[in-house]
């Protein structure tokens, strides 16, 4: 099984920035995907980053400019930097785990508040 735990979110200005980490345990398959998706309340799931092993990232056009994904292979871990926050980005932020080779098997994260408000 494979643990996913996030944590940085909170409450920030509009125009601030925020960085979310989430640190993935258990049995990890090799090659994946890991990645950030938010829903937003009313809303459907989204993605709005992730990154392979080779560090290829790609990126929701939402958030292009103000986001940065990067990963630590060596901790399982992945980071979203989220700068120039907006309104618009509040929502529950979820980590996930992508396992190509084994049909895009998911894994998720229990999920991270971000509420960007003045």
């Amino acid at each position: 099984q494979v643990q996913l735990v996030e944590s940085g979110g909170g409450l920030v200005q509009p125009g601030g920035s925020l960085r979310l980490s989430c640190a993935a345990s258990g049995t990890i398959i090799s090659p994946n995907v890991m990645g950030w998706y938010r829903q937003a309340l009313g809303k459907q799931r989204e993605l709005v980053a992730d990154i392979t092993r080779g560090s290829s990232p790609n990126y929701a056009d939402s958030v292009k400019g103000r986001f940065t994904i990067s990963r630590d292979n060596a901790k399982n871990t992945v980071y979203l930097q989220m700068n120039s926050l907006k309104p618009e980005d509040t929502a529950v932020y979820y980590c996930n785990l992508r396992i190509p080779i084994m049909g895009n098997r998911m894994y998720w994260g229990q999920g991270t508040q971000v509420t960007v408000s003045s």
